[in-house]
């Protein structure tokens, strides 16, 4: 229980008072459910916008004259490509080149550097990273994060801040001044839509939750997140991606800079590219309701993969799951489902299966 309740978000008294039980994730109370359906909430996120409580992420700032060379060698992408006000998705890779975590680094300026991660082994592989160097490693949970999600966020946000958000590319951020309060707002999310990510500390962060409250952006649960990513295609570490899996092996090989310099993991997750044992797909299920997952999948009676994160996409009337399976099925393929007293049928189909050129988060 000491774990679970390791880390506080300021925003717990507002989940408890919508009915969250704060579950934990990644060592924070997260609130996995509300007493509203978390089918309105995904109507909000697809329709106008709904907002996220995302603290439990970790925030860790990393600041000094080697600081892009620390996080060069921690990461897979040539941060030389970063510039200040940019930021990269990217993973974080063991020694042996498997998925020690996936992140995102922006480039603050001046020196200093984001990352925000989520429950693998970013931290300790960092400050291995980091010994010997002038950098200085802090991490942060006064930092909160709270993502606004949904088509009318640009123009909820743009009204009541000090910048132009429409000016802000895909995948940037800037400092600012929301409702009042400083900031740094980022173009990102998890929900495939255009969506925002507020940073700001503990202090003012349950003013800005009001305050969107007010202006209509629905509070969202993981619960309702599970569908908007799962219907995106978006992996879950831990779920989707563990240290046994390689970037090749679920989608993120373009996260992988081939001709930087050293990183850790570089030898053996080139030398693994090849030699997936699996890859990720989205499967339509043929059922009424989500399933359990840990359902193994079936072909003529042999074992082939496993149902890693699964939906009920109540907008798409399908029962959707985000599987590894043997690499050489390909979509379109029909898989037996084998799960306790329930079998049935699920298709290998094209992920993302909404909005898949991704119009919605990069227009």
């Amino acid at each position: 229980m000491a774990e679970e309740l390791s880390r506080t978000s300021a925003l717990a008294s507002r989940h408890t008072a919508l009915g969250s039980g704060l579950e934990d994730w990644n060592g924070m109370g997260t609130a996995w459910t509300y007493r509203t359906d978390p089918n309105d909430e995904h109507d909000a996120v697809r329709e106008r916008a709904g907002m996220f409580d995302m603290s439990p992420l970790k925030k860790v700032f990393v600041r000094g004259p080697d600081a892009q060379a620390v996080l060069d060698h921690l990461t897979t992408r040539d941060l030389s490509k970063v510039t200040p006000g940019k930021a990269a998705y990217l993973c974080v890779l063991t020694d042996e080149g498997g998925i020690a975590d996936d992140a995102i680094v922006s480039n603050n300026s001046g020196d200093e550097w984001m990352i925000v991660h989520g429950s693998g082994n970013t931290m300790a592989l960092l400050e291995n990273s980091a010994a010997g160097r002038d950098v200085q490693v802090e991490f942060t949970d006064d930092l909160h994060d709270l993502s606004v999600q949904g088509p009318a966020s640009l123009d909820i946000l743009n009204a009541h801040i000090n910048i132009d958000l429409a000016k802000l590319g895909y995948f940037e951020h800037a400092p600012a001044v929301l409702f009042g309060h400083p900031c740094r707002i980022s173009r990102t999310g998890y929900s495939g839509e255009r969506g925002y990510e507020i940073f700001a500390d503990g202090s003012v962060i349950t003013d800005i939750w009001d305050k969107l409250a007010e202006a209509g952006v629905m509070p969202c649960s993981f619960t309702a997140l599970d569908k908007v990513r799962i219907e995106a295609g978006l992996l879950f570490y831990g779920y989707d991606m563990t240290e046994v899996n390689t970037p090749w092996e679920v989608g993120l090989g373009f996260t992988v800079n081939k001709s930087k310099g050293d990183f850790r993991g570089k030898s053996a997750v080139m030398t693994a590219k090849g030699s997936e044992k699996v890859n990720n797909f989205c499967l339509d299920i043929d059922h009424s309701d989500m399933v359990d997952g840990g359902e193994t999948l079936l072909l003529n009676g042999a074992a082939v993969g496993v149902i890693n994160s699964p939906c009920f996409s109540h907008r798409l009337g399908k029962s959707l799951a985000l599987a590894h399976v043997q690499p050489e099925l390909t979509i379109g393929t029909t898989l037996k489902v084998s799960g306790n007293d329930f079998a049935t049928n699920a298709t290998i189909v094209s992920s993302p299966i909404y909005d898949p050129e991704k119009v919605r988060t990069h227009s």
